[in-house]
């Protein structure tokens, strides 16, 4: 085991956190530009139209921020659980599985009930949630509680290769280190920024790690629920878990530095205010999507389709312009409808005839075809 570092929570000062106002005033002004944008944007939206959207984000919330430790979740178990939580139609869905309902509990609870104090209790509960029957994988952990007396380490390599990435704060300094994390999250200072205040959130309760297994998810959790604070709506409008696993890499590079440093975390907070300047960018495009979606179904809400057809536009429609590579070909409306080829030919026909496809010009014999919007 390689000699102890000095981390963040063993500096005099911790956590007493320091960073350059200046350096970051830029970035806060692009991110806030994007989070205004898409606040605007949904707007426009009726509210049947915003749960739809609502329910996409928290789609790609719930499998992204699994993803980001490496846990591949059932789509449609994702989709049926929102669904159910949402009251939004859930016909052709799966039943929904108890560790994807517990996950989407955690993520609604902490958006919808933002104004309400995060204690320990509240924690416990979202860390029971994730794992109802009590392991990880096939490992029996510690749910409801704070994590045991061995050291929490972040270690990567093979036997006498280790290396060591992080190091959590001992067990016997835990419960004051979480109950001043969670005095300071209720009470946190009138003139200290909301998205700064929600990435100083993200990391300092990653540096506690005081959970045997969840600690990310939660942490995304919490950062969500200082959002939506910040933003005071009671539902997420873009997905910054998505955005992470997009930067997965670095996400976790810049975290290490971190850890390792001082309490100046002006990098880290540069990194944060770019993923969240992405993800409400990436949400105001998703957003013009749904609208450009509700206006190709106003134009052809008396056009003769059927329930194959009205399938394949939608998942052309959810991918957006662009978004379906090559478009859609006679085998992918196949594989997409369960037909034929001959039936599959003749209704992209006319799917073409009632103007709902054009060709894309592309491809030969297999030429695709896209949405007219």
């Amino acid at each position: 085991m390689q000699t102890p570092l000095t981390w963040i929570w063993q500096q005099p000062d911790w956590p007493r956190f320091g960073w350059d106002t200046a350096h970051l005033a830029p970035l806060l002004s692009r991110a806030r530009l994007a989070q205004g944008k898409v606040l605007g944007a949904v707007r426009m939206l009726d509210p049947t139209l915003t749960l739809e959207a609502v329910a996409a984000i928290l789609v790609e919330d719930g499998l992204t921020t699994s993803a980001i430790e490496g846990e591949r979740l059932d789509p449609e178990a994702v989709r049926s659980s929102v669904a159910r939580h949402l009251g939004l139609p859930a016909a052709g869905l799966s039943k929904p599985l108890r560790a994807v309902d517990g996950l989407i509990d955690v993520l609604l609870d902490a958006t919808r009930q933002h104004d309400q104090p995060l204690t320990a209790k509240r924690l416990f509960g979202w860390q029971a949630a994730l794992f109802p029957a009590g392991y990880s994988g096939l490992h029996a952990i510690r749910v409801g509680e704070l994590r045991g007396i061995d050291p929490m380490q972040v270690v990567s390599g093979g036997i006498g290769r280790e290396k060591v990435h992080f190091i959590a704060p001992p067990r016997e300094k835990l419960d004051a280190e979480l109950e001043r994390f969670l005095s300071w999250f209720n009470t946190s200072p009138v003139d200290l920024d909301g998205l700064v205040r929600a990435g100083l959130a993200h990391l300092w309760f990653v540096t506690l790690h005081p959970f045997e297994d969840g600690n990310g998810r939660l942490a995304r959790a919490i950062t969500d629920m200082a959002l939506s604070q910040d933003e005071r709506q009671p539902m997420r409008l873009f997905s910054l878990s998505a955005q992470i696993l997009c930067e997965r890499e670095s996400y976790y590079d810049i975290l290490e530095r971190t850890q390792r440093g001082g309490l100046d975390v002006t990098a880290w907070l540069v990194w944060f205010l770019t993923q969240v300047e992405a993800a409400a960018t990436a949400a105001d495009q998703g957003v013009a999507n749904t609208l450009a979606k509700a206006r190709f179904w106003l134009k052809h809400q008396s056009t003769g389709l059927n329930e194959r057809q009205r399938k394949a536009l939608n998942c052309l429609l959810d991918a957006g312009p662009g978004g379906f590579e090559g478009g859609i070909n006679t085998r992918k409306y196949m594989s997409l409808t369960k037909t034929s080829r001959a039936t599959a030919y003749r209704e992209l026909a006319d799917l073409v005839e009632k103007n709902c496809l054009a060709p894309t010009g592309k491809g030969g014999r297999s030429s695709g075809y896209e949405v007219v919007w």
